[in-house]
């Protein structure tokens, strides 16, 4: 308990140094959300009006602990219509009467509350990363674990090597190359978007997940030949051959084995893309955070800015938290140093 606490208190404190950060560089970036907002052609009078309704004629200090004072704050459980308070919370946790609130404010550009607007697009998000996550664990282990057993063979060379090939080349390349070949040769998938139907959304996914899935899965072969060509070396192995166990047993003892740098990368890849896969997201227009980030980011829309930086912290240190909780299970000697 005291090392869960310990790190729970370490992840609000990142959490709200990296938000504090973006709100700074957020205040800091040339342009004025008020004329984006109001349009070119719009008179100075209308610019200072929308200037000073969305709250941008404070100081920034005031502006800073306006954002934290709203973000998490106990109200009203059922929000009347019309509130001008409230209108843009989303309830968290139902304390009887009163309720704690999650406010990220309203769109600039959207004029909805941000908070549904991450609603909407976080289950997209989650769904894309787990997808790429799953095909990148699922091809990265099976060809390191293959290199591994034909170590110095041709099989491991031309894994290695096509893995290196992988790692270097960029998201978009690999992204169009799939489009050509599965959308526009093949015509088995859509080129991008996103659908109407579930079976639209779920033919819509598949090319940007193997995106992903081809990407990462360059870094999962690496790394799981290289653990495994350490540990089939060790003398436990050497053993296991010894009582008569087969190749393919030795090799899912070994892969037990090889588990908590596997965990480790994949809980923290898994909350990097909870930030938003934003070139893969861009690409094949899938709505999910990464694209609402670019977007919010071009339109110096604050509120979604802040939010998709909120969202993204929370997503990655949250994984943090839970790989280090999980290796604790699975390697007791850990334990010791934490």
């Amino acid at each position: 308990m005291t090392w869960l606490l310990r790190r729970v208190g370490w992840a609000v404190f990142v959490v709200w140094a990296v938000v504090s950060l973006a709100f700074v560089v957020n205040n800091l970036v040339p342009g004025d959300p008020a004329r984006m907002v109001a349009g070119v052609q719009a008179r100075p009078a209308d610019v200072a009006r929308i200037r000073e309704q969305l709250g941008l004629g404070a100081p920034p200090l005031v502006q800073y602990a306006r954002f934290w004072r709203r973000l998490v704050h106990v109200g009203p459980r059922d929000v009347a219509k019309g509130d001008p308070v409230h209108s843009s919370c989303g309830v968290v946790i139902a304390l009887g009467h009163e309720a704690l609130h999650v406010d990220l404010g309203r769109s600039y550009q959207l004029g909805q509350p941000v908070v549904d607007v991450v609603a909407t697009r976080l289950p997209r998000t989650f769904a894309l990363a787990l997808a790429g996550l799953l095909l990148q664990l699922l091809f990265g282990v099976a060809t390191g674990a293959l290199a591994a057993s034909r170590r110095g063979s041709w099989i491991d060379r031309w894994v290695v090597g096509t893995s290196v090939l992988g790692v270097s080349a960029p998201t978009f390349l690999i992204a169009l190359v799939l489009q050509i070949i599965f959308a526009q040769t093949l015509r088995w998938l859509p080129l991008d978007g996103f659908g109407k139907t579930f079976a639209d959304h779920a033919r819509c996914l598949v090319l940007p997940a193997l995106t992903l899935g081809v990407y990462g899965a360059a870094y999962y072969t690496r790394l799981t030949r290289d653990e495994l060509s350490v540990l089939l070396q060790q003398d436990w192995i050497r053993t296991a051959r010894a009582k008569g166990l087969p190749p393919r047993g030795v090799l899912r003892h070994a892969l037990r084995a090889a588990l908590v740098p596997l965990v480790t990368s994949a809980g923290l890849d898994f909350g990097a893309l909870m930030g938003g896969a934003v070139v893969t997201e861009q690409v094949f227009r899938w709505p999910g955070l990464g694209q609402l980030a670019v977007t919010a980011m071009l339109n110096r829309d604050g509120p979604l800015i802040l939010a998709s930086v909120v969202v993204s912290s929370v997503a990655i240190v949250a994984s943090s938290v839970a790989v280090d909780a999980l290796q604790l299970r699975l390697d007791p000697r850990t334990r010791a140093r934490s």
